[in-house]
């Protein structure tokens, strides 16, 4: 029993669940967003310093509660916590830059970005580590990610559009984990599980419960993440250019969007840019691969602890041991998801939830900023040099992402065929 609270898996249910609590109950009722700018004036307004300040104490509060409870330094946490909230601060202030923020270029990858320079120029302060608490910050976001996952809108697109957003992902894996094994033959299993996860469902999110589920390296989390922003980004912009060319339906392009391109936000904006119904169903079909986490994220540490790890002369793994390998935090987003769909949406109406969401949708993202920055703090360019292989990553993950591309083009234009 102590278990559940001396873990951060744990804890990232638990700190999720307060979340949602609180918006449900209308003890949070409001999170502050930095606006979208054109003249640099407009970047921070004096009415939101307090509300910012008084929401990154609140934060700060909570998760220093947890740690204390874990048996953590608190104090050093809160000490360094604020350097990494004021770097999640100028991430959202650069990424909200009205040009960069349309082009992909938002707070997620400037978060990234800030932490590297300052981890690769300066080297990180020994006094900023004990705030570098990544797992704590990305892990609770996913918790709060699944309480978006509504069933009753996910499952509006029926066969079709589970037969893209569910079919596609597992071939993709497959195909991903054989080509990186066998004809790559890169070294580590770990990596290359991690990388074709993040390529075939859902980018960051996929990557992070993958690489717990399977104990991949911290950098090789780090560079799988990596290739996966810079493609992201790129086929945000190129894909709507190559639907118009290509004169594909809103519906089709759609599916191909939400089955291919890489994080939700990213889906959104490149949906956006062919039309608002091909925005809606790129959504959707998004969100029906985010569903697909905790499934995935169980199916290899069953694999690798029943086959990867079982080699000959390698002592044998019990049973047991899945239950070990499997992220716990998994739980909290299945269970969030479970929450509004069957209980807060019949109780409350969806109006009322989609306000709840708003609120825990904001919390997400200021989680993600600050694991983002935390990720940049802990990555070294040397590092992800070894976990990069000579390109092999790279190479891994663009084949794997053209051989998604393909598959589910022709998934959608089959599902959504006069949809």
């Amino acid at each position: 029993m102590l278990s559940l609270f001396k873990k951060e898996d744990w804890w990232a249910n638990w700190l999720g669940g307060l979340f949602i609590a609180g918006a449900a109950f209308g003890l949070i009722r409001f999170i502050p967003k930095l606006p979208k700018w054109a003249v640099w004036q407009d970047a921070l307004s004096v009415e939101l310093i307090l509300p910012l300040l008084l929401w990154g104490l609140g934060l700060a509060a909570l998760t220093a509660l947890a740690l204390k409870i874990m048996g953590e330094d608190a104090g050093a946490y809160l000490k360094a916590f604020p350097a990494v909230f004021g770097l999640a601060v100028l991430a959202f202030i650069i990424g909200n830059q009205k040009t960069l923020n349309h082009y992909g270029f938002n707070n997620v990858i400037w978060a990234l970005v800030l932490g590297l320079i300052i981890s690769n120029v300066w080297k990180k302060p020994r006094w900023l580590v004990p705030a570098i608490r990544t797992e704590l910050f990305i892990k609770t976001g996913l918790v709060l990610l699944g309480a978006e996952i509504l069933f009753t809108r996910v499952l509006t697109l029926g066969s079709h559009g589970l037969g893209v957003g569910w079919l596609i992902p597992p071939i993709v894996m497959i195909f991903m984990y054989l080509y990186g094994t066998k004809v790559l033959k890169i070294d580590s299993k770990a990596l290359v599980a991690t990388v074709a996860t993040c390529t075939s469902v859902c980018g960051v999110s996929a990557a992070i419960a993958t690489g717990a589920a399977v104990k991949a390296k911290k950098e090789e989390i780090s560079a799988a993440i990596s290739v996966s922003l810079i493609v992201t980004v790129i086929m945000m912009v190129g894909m709507p250019v190559l639907i118009r060319w290509m004169g594909l339906s809103d519906a089709v392009a759609g599916a191909w969007i939400g089955g291919t391109v890489d994080a939700t936000g990213a889906v959104v904006v490149a949906g956006s840019m062919v039309s608002p119904y091909a925005m809606e169903v790129a959504a959707i079909v998004k969100m029906l691969q985010n569903a697909l986490i905790g499934v995935v994220a169980f199916c290899w540490a069953l694999f690798f602890v029943t086959r990867v790890e079982n080699e000959p002369g390698v002592e044998r793994l019990g049973i047991k041991e899945i239950w070990l390998r499997f992220p716990k935090f998994i739980l909290g987003f299945v269970g969030a998801s479970l929450l509004t769909s069957f209980v807060l949406v019949p109780a409350l109406g969806e109006a009322r939830v989609d306000s709840i969401l708003a609120i825990t949708s904001t919390a997400r993202n200021w989680l993600f900023a600050m694991a983002f920055v935390t990720i940049g703090l802990d990555s070294r360019f040397a590092n992800l040099r070894k976990a990069f292989k000579g390109q092999a990553t790279v190479n891994l993950h663009l084949v794997g992402q053209t051989f998604n591309v393909v598959a589910t083009l022709l998934a959608a234009l089959y599902f959504f065929k006069g949809f």
